[in-house]
């Protein structure tokens, strides 16, 4: 009865370890708001928005690109926050929560649910109001956040609980990432287009027909992609998200060979170095070295490799100064603010839509039998992850840049933003806390 225990751990542990990051960066983020509304509000407001207004240039000749600070961090930081989008995106279907109908049905007829149903509520609220054009705004997730309240409750959350919000979370931002491609992209410019297009084309025939491995054709090719579909008119972080499917996902050498190979250099070396006795390693054997490290970078997956080195740099970098740069909210207006439409539509529509759409597609999904619910979950549970889904938070404030314009409609959009996820936030919070076990039960 013990032998499934190391196989269900091989396969849980890269979840172990996004949650384990994720809960970290969430606290950053938070830190991150706050600095930004109090700068905002402060006598230093002047410099929080002159900052993010400072031209930065890159210039290669006579050529220069130069946009505002805000700019490279909306357009161009986040481009490589999606590119670790797609990576994930791509792993997961390949081999892990989303590689077959049974493990994806019920992550993904949640993410569709939470996806439809707050966008639904969002058009009932407001109509063809003012504002209309950010009905996109209330679908998104924001995966650090929600996990990161998950991980407040410790060791009470099951291991499925948490697998099911991350992969849900995954699937929601796939479909944030199509609605920026098909309805927030501006006037598009076909030559390009075509350009990027094309290099996009010579990334994918690099690893699917010539094999390449290495790294760093893909992300000096990705950097000419996202340039071209700058130029085009689409929004460029989707390009990152395009360049993570064309990195290959499979390695040079197995891992029985390359387990074999250190095996046999392990034991030389302990041969060689006891005869030699010296505190230096003998010329012969540096080689060897120089060897095994070819040889350990050829056993990982370039996707995995690349993955694993930007996780960190996503997660406690490019998220929290986006954070920083997008949440910097003027709040005038006392509590009239409040009553604005906008404002409260987007609000609910996170907290409520949300909610709803996700348990109501599930429970679907589960009594017509294409899903089912996994050990140890209990309705209230969905509810309560539900509502942890309606934290949008840095994904919906990417959207509501992009969709509006108008600087009084885009600052009523951010604080519902703020407001509908964390009042998301706190009741599933509390909802949990009051429905799951007050101690996880050990396992001999």
């Amino acid at each position: 009865m013990n032998e499934p225990a190391p196989l269900i751990h091989k396969i849980t542990r890269p979840f172990r370890q996004i949650i384990r990051q994720e809960s970290s960066s969430g606290v950053l983020l938070i830190i991150s708001t706050l600095i930004a509304l109090a700068w905002a509000n402060s006598p230093l407001a002047p410099s929080y928005f002159g900052l993010w207004e400072t031209p930065v240039s890159i210039a290669i000749g006579t050529e220069a690109f130069t946009k505002p600070l805000l700019l490279w961090v909306n357009d161009g930081l986040m481009a490589i926050f999606f590119f670790a989008i797609g990576l994930e995106i791509k792993k997961e279907v390949l081999d892990g929560e989303l590689s077959s109908p049974a493990q994806a049905a019920l992550p993904l007829l949640a993410a569709v649910g939470g996806m439809l149903a707050p966008v639904g509520l969002f058009f009932l609220l407001n109509g063809n109001g003012v504002g209309a054009e950010g009905w996109g705004i209330p679908m998104a997730t924001d995966i650090a956040f929600s996990i990161g309240i998950l991980a407040l409750l410790g060791s009470r959350v099951p291991l499925s609980m948490k697998i099911f919000l991350t992969a849900f979370a995954i699937v929601d931002d796939l479909g944030a990432i199509l609605v920026i491609t098909l309805f927030y992209s501006h006037e598009v410019h076909l030559q390009p287009l075509l350009t990027s297009v094309g290099v996009l084309g010579f990334l994918f025939l690099c690893n699917y027909v010539l094999s390449v491995k290495r790294n760093w054709v893909y992300l000096v090719g990705g950097l000419f992609v996202w340039y071209y579909m700058f130029k085009s008119g689409i929004h460029p972080t989707i390009a990152g998200v395009l360049v993570a499917m064309s990195v290959p996902a499979h390695n040079r050498m197995r891992a029985r060979r390359f387990a074999g190979t250190i095996e046999e250099f392990l034991d030389n070396f302990r041969m060689e170095a006891a005869e030699e006795g010296g505190p230096f390693i003998p010329e012969e054997e540096l080689h060897r070295i120089r060897h095994i490290r070819r040889t350990v970078r050829s056993v990982q997956p370039p996707l995995q490799r690349l993955e694993y080195q930007l996780s960190d740099f996503v997660a406690f970098f490019v998220m929290p100064l986006f954070a920083l740069a997008n949440a910097g909210i003027v709040l005038r207006g006392g509590p009239a603010l409040l009553g604005e439409p906008l404002l409260a539509h987007i609000a609910l529509a996170l907290v409520a839509g949300k909610v709803s759409g996700i348990f109501l597609f599930s429970w679907a999904g589960v009594k017509l039998g294409i899903a089912t619910l996994p050990p140890a979950f209990r309705w209230a549970h969905l509810i309560g992850l539900g509502l942890l889904g309606g934290i949008g938070f840095t994904m919906a404030l990417f959207i509501a840049n992009l969709a509006l314009q108008d600087a009084a409609l885009l600052a009523q959009a951010k604080l519902g933003i703020l407001i509908g996820s964390a009042v998301a936030g706190t009741c599933g919070y509390f909802l949990l806390s009051a429905t799951l076990p007050k101690k996880r039960p050990e396992k001999g």
